[in-house]
């Protein structure tokens, strides 16, 4: 049976009727760039994500600049991030003017490490931006701590933990703001590029909408200048048309998690996520790690199980930051996870039997 890495058609096909009125809806009232379901979402995804003011824009990538453009990030100062995410992450620290500084993980959940950061901050950091990898929220308590202590901003990326929870209070509400990928694949995902960036400071959000809309709130009133970032009102909709569903998906995906757990746990070799004390993780990616990783998903592609790699390089050692000379001792559990990590098939609507289909060409690998 092949069994994909997430199938979308499907998700789609549950929903039809909900996502074809929301387009058709957008197409009546020629809503096409922000408009009544642009609106009607940012009030909708605020109220999910339990924090006053959602600032839409045209993807997560450029909900990261804006947060740091709004905080006035300067030439000369750091932030400091995660060796273990996405290139956004880092990537919108240069952009925005900064300089990324990179710290270890855990170890344990691929979060990034409190104890790092404490040791990377000079007189020129400014912020921290923690990741809530893969769905589970990065240790809000110490990271917090740390930043109070050190008078820094915090913006929490929140690209893959939808609705995720560290000790009942949901991500995204720690940090002065928090940003938000609707990219296809993930938990609230749109039919297109889409992000968002969430804060319960009424003048950095207005500073943040200002930023995305060139630079003012009224058309020809720019008051700033600022960039195009628009999320436009078809996916608007769409995401209005599935954001009832997430705590349903969510719940799915976390029971897929545990059928995975039970199933994989006792097997040589593997090695499941590890969900920390207090931390809810909602599974945007349910990632093992294999020693045999590559071996490992050549004999599951084989069999007709879709795998993926989150992600195959740690930040630190792509080409696009060789100008800082990292070395691998410097980043020991990042450097180490970036050869044994793999993604299993995970999405709301997998069935056990799929599931069992994973899990049984698993325990057949030959190491």
């Amino acid at each position: 049976m092949p069994v994909p890495f997430a199938d979308l058609h499907l998700q789609y096909q549950n929903i039809k009727a909900e996502i074809d009125g929301a387009i058709a809806a957008v197409i009546g009232d020629s809503a096409f760039i922000r408009g009544p379901h642009v609106d009607a979402f940012e009030r909708e995804f605020a109220r999910a994500a339990d924090i006053k003011h959602c600032v839409s824009c045209a993807n997560g990538t450029d909900a990261l600049y804006l947060a740091m453009a709004a905080l006035k990030v300067r030439p000369g100062d750091e932030v400091i991030t995660t060796a273990h995410s996405w290139i956004s992450t880092a990537a919108m620290i240069t952009h925005a003017g900064a300089t990324p500084v990179f710290c270890d993980t855990d170890g344990l959940t691929f979060t990034i490490d409190p104890a790092a950061i404490e040791a990377a901050i000079t007189p020129r950091t400014v912020g921290i931006i923690p990741v809530h990898l893969y769905g589970q929220p990065a240790d809000m308590d110490a990271i917090m701590a740390i930043a109070r202590k050190h008078k820094l901003w915090v913006v929490e990326d929140c690209a893959q933990a939808h609705l995720a929870r560290y000790d009942g209070q949901p991500v995204g509400t720690f940090g002065v703001a928090a940003t938000y990928s609707f990219y296809p694949g993930k938990n609230l995902g749109a039919m297109g590029d889409a992000g968002a960036v969430v804060t319960d400071d009424s003048e950095l959000a207005e500073q943040m909408a200002m930023l995305a809309r060139h630079g003012g709130l009224v058309k020809h009133q720019h008051q700033i200048e600022g960039i195009n970032s628009r999320l436009d009102g078809f996916q608007a909709a769409i995401l209005s048309a599935k954001l009832p569903h997430l705590p349903a998906w969510t719940a799915a995906r976390q029971q897929a998690a545990g059928v995975y757990d039970a199933g994989l746990n006792q097997i040589e070799g593997i090695v499941v996520p590890e969900v920390a004390k207090d931390r809810s993780h909602v599974y945007h990616l349910y990632t093992i790690k294999h020693p045999r990783r590559d071996a490992l998903a050549a004999h599951l592609n084989k069999k007709g199980v879709q795998t993926a790699i989150n992600y195959p390089t740690a930040l630190p050692f792509l080409a696009a930051y060789v100008r800082f000379k990292h070395r691998p001792e410097q980043f020991p559990n990042a450097y180490r996870d970036q050869s044994r990590i793999l993604s299993l098939p995970m999405f709301a609507e997998i069935t056990p039997m799929q599931q069992d289909e994973v899990i049984t060409h698993i325990r057949g690998f030959k190491d």
